[in-house]
């Protein structure tokens, strides 16, 4: 017995001083700055801010960079980032918490609340539940619709109106696809459900609560915010600082503001079953519900087959990953992109927030930490993300390339240019008309005054297209021909907005 006690002291003596379960792993305390600093000059972002939370603490706050590229303004941990559609779980909770109240049913009919919702699919308008919202599980194929809803005039009810008549790529309830005007029209439940408008409601009852002096619930408010970081994007291969991104009428998807220090106390009471401190923000009911599984994505093994499945709950991604259970979302929104990694059986969370729209920084970062704290190899997720990055971004430009040198072949058109002009129709869109002005073919939109399409001839009966805002990026518009006259055009924007097409006739004179 005697000699058993001496190993034990023996072995507890060769314990590291102030060793615990918690310790901060090496990567974190020794190779976190380096590696930061040098993804970021690789991926020319102008700032970045996170946030590591362990066991209802903050293990590390920092923000790096500026605020503005060719700026002094330092990111630090109180500086304002778009969140993008991270806002989607706050809406989730919200109404899982409305639930648990008994304020509303998450299986109640959206009818019930919004008595003119309908759907293309009639029946499946009618039997709609404000958890099919809130899981993407409509039918829409992902990111169907959003062309016309993204930086357009459209109001939120315009929003829904139009989804309503949009026609589902898959049957009702088969097939996962992520909707933004879905959890546009669950966020307009709230009002009904509270008589709180859905920006009112998050900033009474989870920013005051939790603390959240500097987070905004609009995109409106970021503009009026003292210490906020400028929207960011790569054009001809320099960062420049672009507008911010004006989306309230998706309000519920996508708006808020926020800094990593906001964000860790969202996160601790996430992983704390919805206590803070010694307040109750959300019943660990409500928790539960938005982990529940609700909708399958697919098998996912991941780049090193660490994980077997990819699910959604309600607003958040749900996976394995190492034998532990991920609840992850991201987001993305002009000049923004971020991440929110929650380890619950660990009381771990990674926040990421980023100033560019085109980095992978946001999402490699998390992975490296996250296999720091599971004890995983490192393995420089930075590094294999810039690979990928540079030879898609690489593949880019030699299309590109390719399309405006056969305009150059193409300089003339078989047809008048006042063939092409006039006015054109999509049956849910709306109106869009091509001018010619300024010494160029344009196409203008009727909900989006402030984009328009320069048109270059190609040949084949097509159009080579570039948009004012380059977020939404070049393509080819192929025009349908009949007896010299034309009678249709297919228009695409980025796949980051919105991956299917819209067909417009044009309108007879």
């Amino acid at each position: 017995m005697k000699k058993q006690l001496i190993f034990w002291i023996f072995c507890i003596c060769l314990i590291p001083a102030g060793y615990t379960q918690s310790a901060v792993p090496v990567f974190i305390s020794d190779s976190l700055d380096n590696y930061i600093l040098r993804a970021m000059k690789a991926e020319q972002l102008p700032g970045l801010a996170v946030c590591i939370v362990k066991n209802g603490k903050v293990v590390m706050m920092k923000g790096y960079g500026v605020c503005k590229q060719g700026a002094a303004d330092p990111v630090d941990e109180n500086t304002l980032f778009m969140i993008g559609s991270n806002t989607k779980a706050f809406t989730a909770t919200a109404l899982a918490k409305l639930d648990f109240e008994k304020k509303l049913s998450l299986n109640d009919p959206v009818t019930k609340w919004l008595p003119e919702f309908t759907l293309d699919n009639k029946m499946a308008g009618e039997q709609a539940i404000v958890r099919d919202l809130l899981c993407h599980r409509l039918g829409f194929m992902t990111f169907q619709g959003d062309f016309m809803y993204w930086k357009s005039n459209l109001s939120r009810e315009d929003v829904i109106k139009k989804m309503g008549r949009l026609k589902a790529v898959y049957p009702f309830r088969t097939t996962w696809g992520y909707c933004n005007a879905g959890f546009l029209t669950a966020g307009e439940i709230i009002p009904e459900v509270t008589g709180m408008q859905w920006e009112d409601y998050i900033r009474e009852n989870f920013f005051i609560p939790l603390g959240m002096t500097r987070s905004l619930a609009l995109n409106s408010e970021i503009s009026a915010a003292v210490n906020k970081a400028s929207a960011h994007d790569i054009i001809q291969g320099k960062t420049v600082a672009v507008p911010y991104c004006m989306i309230d009428n998706l309000a519920s998807a996508a708006t808020i503001s926020s800094s990593v220090n906001d964000m860790s106390k969202w996160a601790i009471m996430l992983l704390n079953n919805g206590m803070y401190g010694e307040t109750r923000v959300v019943p660990g009911e409500a928790i539960d519900d938005t982990r529940f599984p609700h909708s399958i994505l697919g098998n996912n093994a991941g780049m090193y087959r660490m994980s077997h499945f990819r699910l959604y709950g309600l607003g958040f991604d749900l996976k394995d990953y190492a034998g532990k259970l991920i609840v992850s979302h991201t987001g993305a929104v002009t000049g923004f992109l971020s991440s929110v990694t929650l380890v619950p059986e660990d009381s771990l969370g990674i926040i990421v927030l980023t100033n560019s729209i085109r980095n992978s920084v946001y999402y490699s970062l998390k992975e490296e930490i996250l296999d720091a704290y599971l004890g995983l190899p490192y393995r420089n997720y930075s590094r294999i993300f810039e690979s990928r990055d540079k030879q898609d971004e690489n593949i880019r430009k030699e299309n590109i390339k390719l399309l405006l040198d056969s305009v150059e072949l193409n300089r003339n058109a078989k047809l008048p240019i006042a063939a092409f002009t006039g006015e054109y129709v999509h049956y849910v869109y709306g109106g869009m008309k091509i001018v010619h002005e300024e010494g160029e073919l344009r196409m203008i939109f009727s909900h989006h005054p402030n984009l328009y399409a320069k048109l270059e001839f190609l040949g084949n009966n097509r159009l080579f297209a570039t948009f004012s805002d380059p977020e939404f990026e070049e393509a080819v518009f192929p025009f349908v021909m009949e007896n010299g006259k034309v009678i249709s055009v297919t228009v695409k924007v980025a796949d980051f907005i919105d991956y299917t097409s819209y067909f417009f006739t044009k309108k007879v004179d």
